[in-house]
């Protein structure tokens, strides 16, 4: 006999999220989730707001259409030329085994947590720091710590090592550059928290890109390092947020264990055909780079201007303090048309850099907003 639905002889069932067998240390948590609004101005999740590029676009829908040739079948589970693609675009002498990839850095971190930490192990962040860490900790069992930054959000050498030999994590997050905050992380603090644990230390590189030319890569420091892994992600620079791809360089026993904790097949036939196309087609992707940067720089001179701090930021994002009260500016700015974050650091507000028409409408907002405080 069929269920019934609603207002049949059968009610629907409901429960609340407390009636359910959930596990106890996830109880009374929410999801994560960034405020989603249809406003003219969206500059509240550190996206790329520039389009793919038309030529780059009829590439990437051209392979994607020669990759549903073979759509019933499962994909490459070794993503092998995704993987050379990548170790291609990040040079240094990278090969294919050196590489892992997954629907977005966060799954490529969860792969390591899955397999490095997990239930009565332990990884840290330096907070303020991306807020993902800690929930991705805690859904594959781990307890995560948090350690301290500076008043300037800036991390040393010398306190990450102290830090990290006081917790003794098994996994270790440097947020390079540091998000929420925009704070550029010397090689040297990278270095040091090596040596200061025995762990799993992960340098998530998500924003390199916008840092300024010739600035180095953690992927330089792999080198007889085998516990160290360099993450990156293509939603930023690469204006590929939608696409869902995240990739790291590590040691090849570091890609192994990554093996053993994966689903199969996790990269659909059509990620893996975009993905490639788009890195094909890398110095145009990266073209727009230095156009955000110009409107980076641009926002933080101008809030500068109007009276607030803008902290140092080697991302396509800024920080900025000197906010009275950020939950009423925030929502004077989504009155007015414009979505930004409020990160939850005191006083502070952040905003991505977006095209030159977007900056001017948030610029003009924040000015139009201050005068009437």
């Amino acid at each position: 006999m069929p269920v019934r639905g609603r207002g049949s002889t059968m009610e629907r069932v409901t429960s609340r999220l407390d009636d359910l067998p959930l596990r106890d240390d996830l109880r009374g948590l929410t999801p994560y989730g960034a405020p989603q609004a249809s406003l003219p101005v969206a500059l509240n999740v550190n996206e790329n707001t520039h389009p793919v590029p038309q030529d780059v676009a009829d590439d990437i829908l051209d392979s994607i259409a020669r990759a549903l040739h073979d759509v019933n079948r499962y994909p490459d589970r070794e993503f092998v030329t995704l993987r050379e693609g990548f170790a291609d675009y990040l040079g240094h002498g990278l090969d294919a085994a050196q590489i892992w990839a997954a629907n977005g850095s966060n799954e490529v971190l969860q792969h390591v947590l899955q397999a490095f930490a997990g239930p009565g192990r332990t990884a840290m962040g330096f907070a303020p720091t991306y807020s993902m860490y800690p929930l991705l900790a805690r859904g594959t069992g781990a307890s995560f710590v948090a350690g301290a930054r500076e008043a300037d959000f800036s991390l040393s050498a010398g306190s990450a090592a102290s830090q990290i030999a006081d917790a003794a994590p098994d996994v270790v997050f440097l947020c390079s550059p540091n998000n929420p905050t925009g704070t550029p992380m010397p090689l040297d603090v990278i270095e040091a928290a090596y040596d200061a644990t025995r762990g799993i230390v992960v340098v998530d590189e998500a924003y390199h890109e916008f840092a300024p030319h010739g600035t180095p890569s953690a992927v330089t420091l792999l080198p007889g390092r085998e516990r160290l892994i360099v993450s990156r992600t293509m939603s930023k620079a690469f204006a590929f947020a939608g696409a869902r791809v995240g990739y790291l360089a590590a040691d090849p026993a570091v890609v192994d264990a990554l093996r053993l904790v994966r689903l199969p097949y996790h990269l659909s036939v059509l990620t893996q055909a975009a993905a490639s196309a788009a890195l094909r087609h890398a110095p145009t992707m990266l073209g727009m780079v230095d156009e955000i940067v110009a409107q980076r720089d641009r926002i933080s001179a101008t809030v500068e201007a109007l009276g607030y701090t803008a902290h140092e930021s080697w991302t396509n994002f800024v920080l900025f303090g000197g906010v009275a009260d950020p939950a009423d500016a925030w929502q004077r700015l989504y009155d007015e048309g414009v979505l930004i974050r409020d990160v939850g650091i005191p006083h502070h507000l952040r905003v991505t850099a977006g095209t030159e028409d977007e900056t001017t409408a948030f610029l003009d907002a924040l000015a139009s907003i201050d005068s009437a405080l």
